[in-house]
């Protein structure tokens, strides 16, 4: 009898514990939870964190974050109004809102993802095919640079530069977000936040605008050397023009010096010699003989010559010739400032 008790009590225990453990479960923070009985939602969702009750056996727990999430969608190949194609990296922040509808409509994350995928990328392929390229890379309160920064822009590309554009790339994205934004609380969710994180050209467009970029710096380079070899001819043919000014400058001074010099000269000879006319010939026949004499020459002359009369006159009165040679002699060494010989 004791033991049956004993059984009926033990038995007891464990069933109460049991309904006891069944019936509790915690929630940890930054969680939600929704009971579920047979599949189905029971009650409101549960967003406050600690201990809660339910049903033991019939009923379950479904837990679900409260933060936000991630969601990176695959980079697509999509065509601009212009019909660039490039490719487009978007992601997006998100949390569950609405647990309940939530659960009935993706049921769990990786559902929400995929729905995500379908949303999103849609109302970014509409956006992007919709808008021109300079509106998807350029916000729209970019200022035009001025001064320096122009000069290496080609001036086919100054104009696309200068365009105003109708909106940018924050208001395309605001626009994605709205967009998105009405459709996904259906959903349960909601969307916080749209980025593009990248923008590229697809490899075929790449290598054109390569090839492009690098015709625009090769036509900028063949500008500069252009400029420089026009500056370079420039400063020679001034240089050029500038040294012949000079030569022609001081060849003009050289001949007006020689000039003056030969005029003083002249004047002075012609003083001096005029002051004793016998004495210059005498002095010009000398020079003569000097110049005229050469070991290498033979000159012939008759014998009534003038050209060798002070000789001549020498040899029929040597000692008066003499003297008068002497004399003439000293009065030209005194005359160039020699001592006067004995």
């Amino acid at each position: 009898m004791k033991f049956t008790v004993k059984a009926v009590i033990i038995a007891t225990s464990v069933a109460l514990v049991t309904i006891a453990y069944g019936g509790l479960y915690t929630l940890e923070e930054g969680l939600q939870a929704i009971v579920v009985q047979f599949g189905r939602p029971v009650g409101e969702p549960v967003t406050e964190a600690g201990l809660h009750m339910k049903l033991p056996f019939v009923q379950e727990v479904r837990r679900f974050e409260k933060r936000l999430l991630v969601w990176d969608g695959d980079p697509n190949q999509v065509p601009t109004k212009g019909r660039e194609f490039i490719w487009v990296d978007t992601t997006a922040r998100w949390r569950i809102a609405d647990a309940k509808k939530f659960l009935e409509n993706v049921a769990s994350e990786e559902g929400a993802q995929s729905r995500l995928n379908d949303i999103l990328d849609s109302v970014v392929r509409d956006q992007v095919s919709s808008s021109e390229l300079v509106e998807l890379v350029r916000s729209a309160s970019w200022e035009v640079p001025e001064g320096e920064a122009l000069k290496e822009i080609p001036k086919e590309r100054e104009e696309e530069l200068k365009r105003e554009i109708a909106r940018g790339r924050e208001e395309i994205t605001r626009t994605i977000l709205t967009k998105a934004q009405k459709i996904i609380p259906q959903y349960g969710i909601e969307l916080v936040d749209v980025r593009i994180k990248r923008l590229d050209y697809v490899e075929s467009v790449r290598e054109k605008v390569y090839e492009r970029m690098i015709s625009e710096r090769k036509r900028i380079a063949a500008q500069f050397r252009s400029e420089g070899e026009g500056r370079s001819a420039e400063i020679l043919g001034t240089m050029e023009k500038e040294l012949r000014q000079i030569r022609s400058t001081a060849y003009r001074q050289v001949q007006e010096i020689q000039g003056k010099a030969d005029a003083e000269a002249t004047q002075i000879y012609g003083q001096a010699y005029n002051k004793n006319p016998e004495f210059y010939a005498f002095l010009r026949t000398l020079e003569s003989y000097k110049e005229k004499t050469n070991k290498n020459s033979v000159l012939i002359l008759t014998t009534d010559s003038d050209f060798y009369q002070y000789i001549k006159q020498a040899e029929t009165a040597p000692e008066e010739k003499n003297r008068v040679f002497h004399q003439k002699r000293r009065q030209l060494r005194r005359q160039r400032g020699h001592h006067p010989l004995p």
